[in-house]
């Protein structure tokens, strides 16, 4: 039996796309084009009107199929070459509260809760915060913890010590056409 008929078996079994569904996953997954109507462009690519593409992308974020969208910012190209990771070991009963405080600053570029790893990791928020140095970055933790009133709160500093490339998660990938040719 070929493989690759099974790989796609369990895969349709798994998630229910129609062939334009995969197509329109296909070409948002590398990023939307930057132009004004980022959605008629991907229309214009699979042969589909944009007002298609954008009712399908809103049913595939229905389903659950696409979780999010949103931006992977190049930091390091604007000039922030100071990246910390925050993490704060909070009450449980606060963590909402106080995660919805730190997150309400533009400067918390993330912000979100993990479970615990006791007794190896104790932290159960996250926040990244980046500035163009690290006194900038130390500078505005001090801003939040007085705002958000968390003087007390344990937390570590973990400032990036190198980059890592940066991109969404490819869905859908590039078949390699010579696969498709099957030995008789």
């Amino acid at each position: 039996m070929d493989m690759k008929v099974i790989k796609t078996s369990v895969q349709a079994a798994c998630v229910e796309l129609d062939e334009p569904d995969r197509k329109i996953v296909a070409g948002i997954q590398s990023g939307l084009p930057l132009v004004s109507r980022p959605y008629a462009e991907i229309g214009k690519a699979i042969g589909m009107p944009e007002a298609e593409v954008i009712e399908r992308i809103q049913g595939l974020l229905e389903r659950g199929l696409i979780k999010r969208m949103g931006v992977v910012v190049r930091h390091r190209a604007l000039g922030y070459r100071a990246n910390a990771m925050v993490v704060w070991d909070i009450p449980d009963e606060q963590v909402s509260e106080l995660g919805k405080c730190m997150g309400c600053f533009e400067f918390v570029t993330l912000c979100y809760r993990r479970p615990r790893r006791l007794p190896d990791w104790r932290y159960n928020l996250f926040t990244m915060i980046h500035g163009r140095n690290r006194e900038e970055v130390m500078d505005k933790l001090a801003f939040l913890i007085r705002r958000c009133r968390i003087e007390n709160i344990a937390h570590e500093v973990l400032f990036s010590r190198r980059c890592f490339k940066q991109r969404g998660a490819i869905y859908q990938p590039v078949q390699d056409r010579s696969a498709d040719v099957s030995e008789a």
